[in-house]
């Protein structure tokens, strides 16, 4: 029996987003390449280790044994690179962060790139999710890292403070909400919004709290990126809810006004998050530490809630 860790990786992807087409992307590969490559590892077991069908494939229980071994393997090889990276020259590590939208678009970008550049020899897999769904790819070893909110309950993850994430609502200038300095939700629910795409953790967020109140967001049209969402606003097209980091940096160049938001679920703290840090990599650990000092200076807008956190289902 012989697989490689290509093929190995390759099953988790097909196995976690139900589609050998979607696994193939997220592996860098052809379709054509990953659908031999899967038959291949299907002929040398002697048994089917997929289900195919008009919706996608899901795992025989060969495929679910398969999928169990395939983790514990890649999770070895990646402790061997790292203990044997600061030896062996061109020894290649890598590394899977999962995160929250906020996170994705506005903390990491910066902190990633300096990361990245002092270490070329890992190469990074970051992957945005809502909370809720990183927390549960944690605890089962799908990826190394998390980021994510606090408002979520993480179990028995070991979790670190990262920086503090606030919601703020962005009108136009002239929009009589701009002269307020503060607002609740609960006031402006009923506005036409733009929005973020179809599957933005934060939109899904923001659209959790919106049904809690009662109410179902109107949204006019559903862009990617704050940027773009910020322009809309600015046209007049309506109302939104992006991170204060994002805001400020927009209005710079747009007339558009950030009004702060009253409501305690706006403010959160971002969490990193690992099943167990000592057991991680070295060169995950490393990162670990250079997201938890980066991260730290702009963390220090509101006193953070204590870590570890507390229980508080949300999805995020």
């Amino acid at each position: 029996m012989r697989f490689d860790l290509t093929d190995l990786r390759l099953f988790l992807h097909v196995a976690e987003t139900g589609s050998i087409t979607h696994g193939a992307d997220r592996s860098n590969l052809a379709l054509a390449s990953a659908s031999e490559r899967i038959r291949g590892m299907e002929e040398q077991l002697g048994v089917p280790l997929l289900d195919r069908g008009r919706r996608g494939a899901s795992l025989t229980p060969a495929g679910t044994a398969l999928v169990h071994h395939a983790r514990v393997m890649l999770q070895q090889s990646e402790q061997m690179r790292g203990d044997l990276g600061q030896y062996a020259r061109g020894l290649k590590g890598h590394v899977r962060l999962l995160c929250n939208t906020a996170a994705l678009t506005e903390a990491l970008p910066e902190a990633l790139a300096t990361w990245l550049a002092a270490n070329p020899s890992i190469d990074l897999d970051l992957e945005e999710r809502p909370s809720y769904a990183i927390v549960q790819a944690i605890a089962e070893g799908i990826a190394e890292i998390g980021i994510l909110s606090d408002a979520v309950d993480l179990g028995g993850l070991e979790a670190f403070p990262f920086r503090v994430d606030r919601l703020v609502l962005v009108v136009p200038r002239g929009h009589a909400l701009a002269k307020r300095r503060e607002v609740a939700f609960r006031e402006v629910v009923d506005h036409d919004f733009v929005g973020l795409s179809p599957g933005s953790a934060l939109q899904d967020y923001l659209g959790r709290h919106a049904a809690q109140a009662g109410r179902a967001f109107k949204l006019r049209v559903r862009l990617r990126g704050f940027e773009a969402v910020c322009q809309m606003v600015a046209a007049g097209v309506g109302l939104a809810i992006v991170p204060e980091t994002a805001a400020e940096r927009c209005r710079r160049t747009m007339a558009i006004r950030a009004v702060r938001l009253t409501d305690p679920w706006t403010l959160r703290n971002l969490t990193i998050c690992v099943r167990k840090l000592d057991a991680l990599p070295r060169h995950a650990q490393r990162l670990v530490e250079h997201l938890r000092t980066s991260g730290q200076p702009r963390a220090a807008a509101k006193k953070p809630r204590p870590f570890p956190v507390k229980k508080n289902r949300e999805a995020v």
